[in-house]
């Protein structure tokens, strides 16, 4: 081979060379990438983002006592059990450099090493709580408010649906929900009390002007408080789960019953829908920078990815 040929011919290896691992370059970064949906156990309820930008779901599985766990997405989509040992956790929380969730009549403490312990428990609310569920930081980050549903076994028929509004058996439905605030020392207070709006409260959250939001479970309310009254948005969201508002005023809401998660402008209160068709939409995780909300599918184990910019 003379020395033009032998030049061309190192020059030919090196471009596919290059072109080799470019190639594997981005094969990496596809890999890397995560996928949606993420299947992530059984019974999945709630997402949060927390240490190291990674993701955490409170995972239920059985109803086996203490089988629950708290599982750990990074952000490749690898997925490990970070936290083990609960019963039924709900609603997660990342404030003050630790998760937070609650789990029945409980709430939990996690930090970034996965040690567990006790926030709050039974007997450190003012009143008896029946089901702890939604959780979300404070508007100050020195605390969060924690959903207690009350009694839920009055909301559905036999079948498992929800009864009526208009009927006898919805009137049966007592008036023990109510929203907790506790501090991140574990003192427990009364951020919302008992009221004929809030009969089953699920989703909590705080809006952009400091107003408590709630997602009324068996009427379907989106709940703000105006003025210091809770009020109702327009329309009717029955099985409200997770609630939330982005920067631009818009709020969103899932519905677990009925498997849809709507965007309602803030201004005109009219709602979209987002998506359909899921077995029960949980308590998502609102990424607005990334335009979309993470969403747990109970029922089928799965997290989805849903697009907020419609």
């Amino acid at each position: 081979m003379n020395t033009l040929a032998l030049n061309q011919f190192s020059l030919q290896n090196i471009l596919k060379g290059v072109a080799l691992s470019a190639l594997a370059v981005s094969l990496t970064g596809c890999a890397k990438d995560m996928q949606f949906p993420i299947k992530v156990g059984v019974n999945p309820e709630s997402i949060t983002k927390g240490f190291n930008g990674n993701y955490y779901v409170t995972v239920m599985n059985s109803n086996v006592e203490g089988d629950a766990e708290l599982v750990e997405i990074s952000k490749d989509g690898t997925l490990k059990v970070f936290a083990k040992g609960f019963n039924e956790p709900k609603g997660i929380a990342f404030v003050g450099g630790d998760l937070y969730f609650s789990d029945v009549t409980r709430v939990w403490k996690v930090d970034k090493d996965g040690n567990t312990s006790i926030l709050a428990n039974k007997a450190d609310f003012p009143h008896e709580v029946l089901y702890l569920n939604d959780v979300s930081v404070d508007g100050e980050g020195k605390g969060i408010y924690v959903a207690d549903m009350g009694d839920t076994k009055f909301m559905r028929d036999g079948n498992g649906n929800l009864w009526p509004l208009d009927s006898e058996e919805a009137k049966l439905v007592p008036k023990v929900g109510r929203i907790y605030h506790i501090d991140l020392d574990g003192n427990v207070t009364i951020a919302q009390d008992a009221s004929e709006l809030l009969l089953n409260p699920n989703g909590v959250g705080i809006d952009n002007a400091g107003n408590l939001m709630v997602g009324e479970f068996f009427k379907g309310n989106f709940l703000v408080t105006r003025n210091g009254q809770l009020t109702p948005l327009k329309g009717e969201f029955r099985g409200a789960d997770a609630v939330e508002q982005d920067s631009k005023g818009n709020y969103y809401v899932s519905s677990w019953h009925q498997g849809k998660v709507w965007k309602i402008d803030g201004k005109t209160e009219e709602a979209t829908l987002l998506i359909e068709g899921l077995e029960s939409a949980a308590d998502f995780y609102l990424e607005e920078d990334k335009g979309r909300l993470l969403l747990p599918d109970m029922k089928t184990g799965l997290v989805h990815s849903v697009d907020i910019n419609k």
